[in-house]
């Protein structure tokens, strides 16, 4: 056979394996060095279609799920070839069990709960992905009025009044390792007051609160909107701070799967991610966004609440029970122009820094290398390419908290031992 042909075989041979199924690892190397531009338009075209149609995406009725279930409401899903079914979950134990064994295949989630997911720490070992971030800002601690009408109004006074009525005192969280944790023990011990040893700390699901503090089962609790409101339009609380005064900007709610999840459906992921990016886009776009929005989360199958105690804080109007009200440009965000859910790795760590100053991680891991594993940037990348999205060009950020302590991920280990405070 001529040399020719020879070649000519060797190019029909080498077409045929570039066509088969063997060949996914290869197309996705091939597609990296295709500019993101070109890309869009071949996923447009169908080529790079999502594995799996229909995404189940759990969610807690807070407000900081609306980004997801706008996505399915607004048909965003539908721009990018999914269906996003949102499902409803009664706790966070329920969204983890069932990102576990695959009843869910996404969740809207706590951001430390996924680290402790993956570190074997609040549940069973799984490794895990976080996809983008949902929301800044938007909680809150609230105090009993009981509480209040002794004096305890903030931090400082909470310290006084617990150090003059001595008894046991019950604050609320909705997940061991979860972000409402971190910012209710990160209150207390800025304010002197040991989370353990001067107190007991209690798991509740976020609607139940306003509930078991009706009824006198706790002194304070930290959740997510709307049940911060809620307590003072019902009357039963007082808000002692919100978390963007704990943190400004911090990070809150996250998208979360496994990662094998993300590693058997990739287009689906990203397709997922780019939908939501978009519903988060919209609802930051203006004031007749966020009341809509408002709206349709308050409904029965989603918070199941009214809709003024929705809108007022996402707003960013608050009142604090006590006859203050002010307007808050810290509110909850869910876009600011991508800032909000970029995977940061600094973000991922600092949850890991304070698992271990409670004691929850009995060692330090490598915490870079954590938040590398689970932080996929490589995906948010891809699909904020889609969306046409704002990406940071950095994986880090840096912040001060309300002690003054400033977080930028340089030393995690000696920031997590460096607290009075602590645990571990």
């Amino acid at each position: 056979m001529s040399q020719k042909n020879d070649t000519a075989k060797s190019w029909h041979t080498r077409r045929k394996f570039l066509r088969s199924a063997g060949a996914a690892a290869g197309y996705g190397a091939l597609m990296a060095l295709v500019p993101p531009g070109v890309r869009q338009a071949a996923w447009a075209a169908g080529s790079d279609a999502p594995e799996k149609k229909e995404v189940k995406v759990g969610f807690i009725p807070l407000t900081d799920c609306a980004s997801v279930v706008m996505a399915s409401v607004m048909e965003f899903d539908k721009k990018y070839g999914i269906k996003i079914t949102p499902t409803k979950e009664a706790s966070w134990a329920s969204v983890r069990d069932k990102l576990v064994n695959g009843d869910i295949d996404a969740s809207h989630v706590l951001y430390g709960l996924i680290y402790g997911l993956h570190l074997g720490v609040s549940g069973p070992k799984k490794d895990m992905a976080m996809l983008m971030g949902l929301n800044h800002n938007g909680q809150a601690i609230t105090l009993s009025k009981k509480l209040a009408d002794q004096g305890a109004v903030d931090g400082k006074t909470l310290a006084g009044v617990m150090q003059k009525d001595k008894r046991e005192y019950t604050f609320a969280q909705t997940f061991p390792t979860g972000t409402h944790a971190m910012w209710l023990y990160y209150w207390l011990a800025a304010n002197g007051i040991h989370p353990f040893k001067d107190a007991k700390a209690v798991v509740v699901p976020p609607p139940q609160m306003v509930a078991n503090m009706r009824v006198g089962n706790m002194d304070g609790f930290c959740v997510g909107e709307p049940w911060g409101h809620r307590a003072i339009a019902d009357g039963i609380g007082i808000t002692a701070i919100t978390t963007q005064d704990i943190w400004k900007d911090h990070p809150e709610k996250v998208l979360g799967c496994t990662a094998d999840f993300a590693k058997q459906n990739p287009n689906t992921v990203r397709a997922m991610t780019a939908a939501v990016l978009d519903a988060g886009r919209w609802i930051d776009a203006s004031l007749s966004n966020r009341q809509k929005m408002a709206e349709v989360v308050a409904a029965p199958a989603f918070v199941n609440t009214s809709v003024d105690v929705i809108n007022q804080r996402i707003l960013g109007r608050y009142q604090n029970g006590l006859g203050r009200t002010w307007d808050d440009p810290n509110h909850m965000k869910f876009y600011n122009d991508g800032y909000v859910n970029f995977p940061y790795l600094s973000d991922g760590m600092w949850f890991l820094t304070q698992h271990r100053r409670w004691g929850l991680l009995k060692s330090d891991p490598d915490y870079l290398a954590v938040a590398k594993q689970i932080n996929r940037i490589d995906i948010y990348k891809e699909a904020a390419s889609q969306a046409k999205a704002s990406v940071s060009k950095d994986v880090m950020r840096t912040s001060k908290l309300v002690d003054g302590v400033v977080w930028d991920g340089k030393d995690p280990k000696k920031y997590a031992l460096s607290f009075p405070v602590k645990v571990a």
